[in-house]
């Protein structure tokens, strides 16, 4: 996910929230949010966020929500909607499994932005670079993970997630399963063979 202009996104549109707008036309709105945010993790790609500029309310749930963000030094950060009256309720669950529990609330109490610096610190980002390094760093990694298996990303991605929220021993059963499933696959046993062969692998996709 990239923008253009000096935002990356700021969110709703609050004029589709006004009083002018009924229950049913709110709940769509914010359904529909919590369905581009609850998909990005079921694709069975890589999401890399690429931030350069302001990411508020839904526009920092959109990027605590992507599996990798990198972004430009200018970037930030900000859940401000309590300011407003509306509290970050959605953009709170993204950011409570991005960030500490401490950190996520102050910025939902407050509205005060992070700058790039504190989101890579507190782990909402993966990477912060100059801006004018941004683009050939995200390309950098995307190119990198586009080396590797498509089968064996999305086992991967679906299985990470998966196992996140479960305690340490359901954890393990189930990444157990997983790694013994992902030798089973056509590329799992053509990587062990070109390693072993001391090779590219060729992968199926």
């Amino acid at each position: 996910f990239a923008a253009e202009g000096p935002v990356f996104s700021s969110g709703h549109d609050l004029k589709e929230l006004s009083s002018e707008d009924d229950v049913k036309h709110h709940t769509q709105v914010f359904e529909l949010c919590a369905e581009v945010m609850t998909l990005i993790q079921k694709l069975p790609v890589p999401v890399i966020a690429k931030v350069n500029g302001l990411a508020t309310a839904a526009g920092c749930q959109l990027v605590a929500s992507c599996d990798i963000a990198v972004a430009s030094e200018k970037s930030q950060f900000a859940t401000p909607g309590v300011n407003i009256g509306l509290f970050c309720s959605t953009p709170g669950v993204a950011l409570g499994r991005s960030l500490p529990r401490k950190v996520a609330l102050e910025m939902l109490f407050t509205g005060e932005p992070l700058s790039a610096h504190e989101a890579l610190m507190h782990g909402l980002v993966s990477k912060v670079v100059p801006e004018d390094k941004l683009e050939e760093e995200t390309m950098k990694i995307s190119q990198k993970i586009c080396e590797s298996s498509k089968s064996v990303l999305a086992l991967g991605k679906a299985t990470f997630y998966r196992q996140i929220t479960q305690d340490l021993d359901t954890a393990y059963k189930i990444t157990t399963k997983v790694m013994v499933d992902n030798l089973t696959l056509r590329d799992g046993q053509e990587g062990i063979e070109a390693f072993v062969q001391k090779r590219k692998p060729v992968w199926s996709h």
